[in-house]
């Protein structure tokens, strides 16, 4: 097959869709992240809503899967909060689910909270005993910065540097390095990890694209079904390379990229048309994530 041919080919293989509906190769269960794909942390998209709302109605299945640091009543309540319909999702599977599964495994723990207020509820209930400082404590539970409307990572390279000092494992419920909030990305978790990892401390992830949150998602299934479901029958939906894409990837499930989340800027909007811009995009996820069986682009879900 002459280059250009194999160009061509490559290229057909990954459909630009409008609609999910229009998909070559539907799949019967999604499983779909949520922020910057169902909603932008303010406010849901309504396109996104209606696509979710048809699949089910057409006898599919939507569990919701995120990187939220928090158990998944939580964040339903955070979905009602935004607008987000029930009607529109079967499940939520939560990275603070999976995390505070692997927590509760290390009862009497003295553990140091890396996080905001609003993430309490990921420790209620554990049988661990919290503490004020990186010094008193075992282990590092990390969901986020303390503000992450006014603070960076850069503000945390002391803190970090005394828990590494420590020699603490820094658990992360949030892989997410970024999220999008309104128009503007904010840092999360993931951010810090990154940073800890950088100065030589160990590292626990449990969201994507990590193991456990897919487990999870699949016992979901499994539950809903009465069986044990197919993974074949499963779309990932999603607009992070790192976190959606990845964990596709390492799962080898077909996967749908949503380019208008948090690589809007990065990516540009225009990859959908432009056929050398797209060929581009594909090439780069190719080198980065060979393993990846991307079915299609979409611009937004709908």
């Amino acid at each position: 097959m002459t280059s250009s041919a194999a160009d061509q080919t490559r290229r057909e293989r990954v459909q630009v869709l409008a609609h999910m509906r229009d998909l070559a190769t539907p799949r019967d269960i999604w499983l779909c992240d949520i922020w910057g794909v169902v909603h932008n942390g303010i406010a849901p998209f309504p396109e996104a809503v209606n696509a979710l709302r048809e699949h089910r109605i057409g006898g599919g299945v939507v569990v919701l899967i995120t990187n939220a640091p928090r158990p998944s009543p939580a964040v339903i309540g955070q979905l009602d909060q935004i607008g987000v319909p029930r009607e529109a999702y079967d499940r939520v599977v939560t990275s603070g689910d999976s995390m505070r599964a692997l927590i509760a495994a290390k009862p009497g723990a003295a553990v140091f909270h890396l996080g905001p207020e609003r993430d309490q509820p990921l420790l209620e209930g554990l049988p661990i005993s919290l503490v004020a400082e990186p010094e008193d404590a075992e282990l590092v539970l990390c969901s986020g910065l303390f503000d992450d409307e006014t603070e960076t990572p850069d503000d945390y390279g002391g803190l970090l540097e005394r828990i590494r000092a420590r020699g603490l494992t820094l658990y992360c419920a949030n892989p997410d390095k970024v999220v999008q909030r309104g128009g503007a990305l904010v840092y999360c978790a993931g951010a810090l990890a990154e940073r800890y990892a950088a100065l030589g401390g160990e590292v626990v992830m449990t969201g994507k694209p990590h193991d456990p949150i897919y487990a999870q998602a699949f016992a979901e299934l499994a539950e809903l079904e009465g069986a044990p479901v197919a993974r074949e029958r499963a779309l990932v939906i999603g607009d992070g390379m790192e976190t959606d894409l990845a964990g596709a990837a390492r799962q080898g499930l077909d996967a749908v990229f949503v380019m208008g989340g948090i690589h809007a800027a990065e990516v540009g909007e225009n990859h959908h048309e432009d056929d050398d811009a797209r060929d581009a995009l594909l090439a780069r996820l190719r080198k980065a994530l060979p393993d990846l069986r991307l079915k299609a682009l979409m611009p937004a879900l709908a």
